[in-house]
């Protein structure tokens, strides 16, 4: 009942605060434990209405490395954990946690975009389909949101499971013999 309470008038602040507090002892035990040459820092960010708002984490030190080795696994394994860390402590808490390395996920972002743009020139220029290697549903979107925003293109998912190939193909145009003449 009183969960209901507080989503009907509000609650306070306190619980957003106190999964940061909960997020920051749990890399403090984490790092110690691990002997990571690791410092994080973390920047709250409040949120609007359903939104707990976000909480970014990031790592420097001399094993920045091992973080983003192997396509950012490491990172990814750490954001999930610290994710479930801080839901399994504040179920009704919707803040959002996010975990980056020296610009690491800006750059996988960057170089997503460029290979969907190299890959979109070539669909246009031969006029056919073609794949993106199968990425996982995180990069897919990065790469469909982008392409979204060409209205030449199009782009789809293909294949079962978490990770799924992208189909890049032409749109097709009307052609201007069919439209003359369903005109006259």
């Amino acid at each position: 009942m009183a969960g209901f309470f507080k989503k009907l008038f509000g609650g306070s602040g306190k619980a957003s605060s106190d999964v940061e507090k909960l997020v920051t002892e749990t890399l403090e035990g984490l790092l110690e434990r691990s002997a990571l040459e690791l410092s994080f820092e973390s920047k709250f960010t409040a949120g609007t209405g359903e939104d707990g708002g976000q909480l970014h984490i990031e790592f420097s030190g001399n094993d920045e490395e091992l973080l983003k080795d192997r396509k950012g696994q490491m990172l990814d394994a750490m954001q999930l954990f610290l994710k479930r860390v801080a839901q399994h402590h504040f179920p009704e808490d919707r803040t959002g946690i996010s975990v980056d390395c020296g610009g690491y996920r800006e750059e996988n972002e960057a170089a997503l975009i460029e290979r969907a743009e190299s890959l979109k020139t070539i669909a246009l220029e031969e006029g056919k389909s073609v794949y993106y290697r199968a990425l996982p549903p995180k990069e897919r979107k990065i790469v469909h949101q982008y392409l979204a925003k060409d209205p030449r293109v199009k782009s789809r998912s293909l294949g079962e499971g978490l990770y799924k190939k992208i189909k890049i193909y032409p749109t097709k145009a009307p052609n201007p013999s069919q439209d003359e003449m369903s005109q006259e």
